[in-house]
C-alpha cells in the first residue's frame, strides 16, 4: 500500500520559476476579463480562480449571451472556452508569450461574441509590465505547471474539509490571480477598522473593502524570486500583537515578521508521514490562536456535521 505523503508531489520554486512567471501573468489576464463582466461581490470574491479537475477555472461567467468559462487544462496544456451557446474554442499554452496569450484571448472571445476589454496592466507585481508589451519569451514546462496544479489540488481537498467545521461567514477555496495563491478566509461578523496597507497598482479603496470585517485567513503561496520557498501561511486582521507570540503547530510552524503570518514550508508538509494532518494541525492551531488573541465567539462560529455523513 502506497505511502499518503505519495500523492503529494515535490514542489520546489527555484525548480520551476520561469511557468509560475508566466501563469501568475496569463491568469491576471483570464481573471480581468472575469473581473470585468461580473457584478462586483463582497471582498472581491467575483475575481478569483477555482482549482477543478484540469487546472484552473472562472466558473461560470454572465455575458449577452448566457454564461461562458474559461479554463486552464493542465492535463492537456490548453486555454478552453466554452459558452452556454454550445460554441467553444482552445489554443496551447505552450509557446505563448504574454503578449502572445493576450492577443489569442482575446482573438477567441471575439469569435465567441463575448465583448470584453481590460485594464492592460498586471495587478500586484511590482514593476509590471503592460501585456502587449510583455513579449519576452520564457519557456512553459507543462511538467512543472501540472505539478504546481498538483499541489492545488491536495492543498484545497485539506481546505475543504477544514472549512466544513465552520458555521460563521467564510470564503470559498479560491485562487487569487493578483497574489497568486489559494486562499480560505473565515471572518467574525465584527467590522474592522479600515485598511491602510498599500499594494502595487492596487486601489486602496479595493483592499478596504476586501479587508471591511475581521478576518483570519488561510492559504498555500508557491513563493517568489524574493522569497523563493513555497508556503502554507494565516494571518489575522486587524493584527494583534499577541498573535505572532502564539504557539502554532506543528513543531516547524514559524512566524514571518515581515510578512506578518505564521508559515509552515510545503516541503515539511510534503515529507511527513501524513501530509492532510499535518496541514490540518497547522490551519487549526492557527485558528484556535486568531480567535483567542481576537476574542472571536467560537460557540456560534464552529460546528461539527460529521454524525451526518455517518450511514
Amino acid at each position: 500500500m502506497a505511502s499518503k505523503k505519495s500523492t503529494w508531489p515535490v514542489f520546489q520554486y527555484d525548480d520551476c520559476k520561469d511557468t509560475i512567471t508566466l501563469l501568475h501573468q496569463w491568469t491576471q489576464i483570464v481573471g480581468k476579463v472575469r473581473l470585468k463582466k461580473s457584478p462586483w461581490q463582497n471582498h472581491s470574491w467575483h475575481v478569483s480562480l477555482y482549482v477543478d479537475h484540469q487546472g484552473l477555472t472562472t466558473g461560470n461567467i454572465p455575458y449577452e449571451n448566457g454564461l461562458f468559462e474559461i479554463m486552464f487544462d493542465f492535463n492537456h496544456h490548453e486555454l478552453k472556452i466554452k459558452t452556454s451557446s454550445g460554441t467553444r474554442d482552445r489554443f496551447p499554452l505552450g509557446g505563448q508569450t504574454v503578449a502572445s496569450f493576450y492577443e489569442m484571448l482575446m482573438e477567441k472571445l471575439k469569435f465567441l461574441g463575448i465583448a470584453v476589454k481590460i485594464h492592460g496592466k498586471p495587478n500586484e507585481i511590482h514593476g509590471a509590465i503592460p501585456f502587449l508589451k510583455n513579449t519576452k519569451r520564457i519557456p512553459y514546462q507543462a511538467n512543472q505547471a501540472q505539478t504546481f496544479w498538483k499541489v492545488l489540488v491536495q492543498t484545497q481537498n485539506v481546505f475543504i474539509n477544514f472549512r466544513s467545521k465552520f458555521t460563521g461567514k467564510h470564503s470559498p477555496i479560491h485562487f487569487f490571480w493578483g497574489s497568486f495563491d489559494l486562499a480560505y478566509t473565515r471572518f467574525s461578523g465584527r467590522k474592522a477598522p479600515d485598511f491602510q496597507g498599500e499594494m502595487p497598482n492596487m486601489p486602496l479603496k479595493v483592499m478596504q473593502e476586501a479587508y471591511s470585517h475581521e478576518v483570519c485567513s488561510f492559504g498555500f503561496w508557491p513563493g517568489s524570486v524574493a522569497f523563493p520557498t513555497p508556503v502554507f501561511y494565516a494571518y489575522i486582521y486587524p493584527n494583534d500583537p499577541e498573535f505572532k507570540n502564539q504557539k502554532i503547530l506543528p513543531s516547524e510552524s514559524f512566524w514571518n515578521e515581515e510578512m506578518g503570518e505564521f508559515m509552515l514550508k510545503y516541503m515539511d508538509v510534503q515529507n511527513s508521514e501524513n501530509p492532510p494532518e499535518k496541514l490540518k494541525l497547522f490551519l487549526q492551531s492557527s485558528y484556535e490562536a486568531a480567535c483567542k488573541v481576537s476574542k472571536w465567539d467560537r460557540k456560534s462560529l464552529d460546528c461539527d456535521f460529521s454524525y451526518l455523513e455517518k450511514k
